[in-house]
């Protein structure tokens, strides 16, 4: 079975609430640029648009084609704004839409922030929420939006280390959609491991902040990142599987659930058969990862999909106690390897599955 949001809009493996009604501004664009509603499955999915609006079949707002943004530019104007990036290795031919914000007090010194939406992909609402933060701390913000089409669940959430998803026995509501609490076998899961480092999707987050750097003149030489759910996933697998890169501060938010550092556990949530080794989690544990977590993102049933294995479950429940239990794996781990872990764990008082308010705690975490 292919995972995408087309099929998971209602059941995905995300743990995110779809953000089915953007709050962001309109790119400004000129008159002959097309319009599309980003595909929900809607009655208007392909339809063609000749200006900004709202869809009339779903109410969602209109977006600028991807075709008609431009690619890779050579300068960004202050304020918003985006453009395409061509995918990495094995998807050259897929676009991945940077959403950016420039403040114009930006300077060749002003920190660069990469930002991973959930499972939504909704870049431009990821960004918009950021500039607020951009502006009062003069950060150059970018939310990377990838295609639900061209990056499924395998692709994007788990970062690119497993291929070829396939899940047995989804359940099925009575209207004939999945339910938001999926409750599986862990043998329902099935793939491959992908044992091509240089095809997963990490690799994307160096070249393009190279792009940005370029873009703006910056004499940065190190980035920071924010993801939030789907984007949380990422960050944490991130940290775990490429602890070489340009990135400097990871903030990964409300993840739905997680890849323990643990070589006695399967994937998708544990290390076995990945290849990785004690030393290669020993130098994950020295990256300047902060897991960031809702306090009312505690409830099972509540704020978007949640995925039940056996596997999943023996993390917890909800988001707060499984991000809890990873951080306490990784901590014992750490322990007994005799490596020091540069992890820290923050839970956000009165938050819960809300990247608005967790992006705000992140700012203040990053840039206060």
């Amino acid at each position: 079975m292919s995972i995408s949001r087309r099929t998971f809009v209602h059941a995905g493996l995300c743990g995110a609430v779809f953000a089915c009604a953007g709050s962001g501004r309109a790119l400004a664009a000129p008159a002959s640029t097309r319009y599309v509603c980003p595909p929900c499955g809607c009655a208007a999915d392909g339809r063609i648009f000749d200006g900004p609006g709202t869809c009339p079949a779903c109410g969602m707002r209109l977006v600028v084609h991807p075709d008609d943004l431009p690619f890779e530019p050579q300068s960004l104007a202050p304020g918003a704004g985006a453009f395409r990036v061509r995918g990495g290795r094995g998807r050259e031919d897929k676009a991945i839409i940077v959403h950016h914000y420039r403040p114009a007090a930006l300077t060749p010194d002003s920190p660069i922030l990469l930002v991973l939406p959930g499972a939504g992909r909704n870049g431009d609402d990821y960004r918009d929420s950021w500039i607020a933060a951009a502006e009062a701390h003069n950060i150059l913000v970018a939310a990377l939006a990838y295609s639900e089409s061209d990056y499924d669940f395998a692709a994007y959430h788990m970062g690119g280390v497993i291929k070829n998803l396939r899940i047995s026995n989804m359940p099925t509501g009575p209207d004939g959609r999945q339910p938001t609490n999926i409750h599986l076998r862990d043998e329902d899961f099935r793939f491959d491991i992908n044992d091509r480092p240089e095809t997963w999707l990490f690799n994307d987050f160096d070249r393009i902040f190279a792009i940005l750097a370029g873009a703006v003149g910056s004499s940065r030489q190190l980035y920071d990142l924010f993801g939030h759910s789907a984007g949380g996933q990422i960050l944490h697998r991130f940290a775990l599987f490429q602890p070489s890169s340009r990135a400097d501060r990871i903030v990964a938010a409300n993840s739905g659930f997680y890849t323990l550092p643990d070589f006695s556990v399967p994937q998708p949530f544990g290390l076995a058969g990945t290849g990785l080794t004690e030393s290669s989690l020993a130098a994950a544990f020295s990256r300047k990862l902060t897991l960031l977590l809702g306090e009312l993102d505690n409830h099972p049933e509540r704020g978007g999909i949640h995925l039940h294995t056996p596997l999943a479950d023996s993390q917890g429940l909800d988001r707060l106690s499984r991000g809890r239990f990873f951080f306490e794996v990784a901590r014992r781990q750490a322990e007994r390897l005799g490596h020091a872990l540069n992890w820290e764990l923050e839970v956000v008082p009165g938050v819960a599955h809300d990247h608005v308010g967790m992006g705000r705690a992140a700012a203040r975490l990053l840039y206060a």
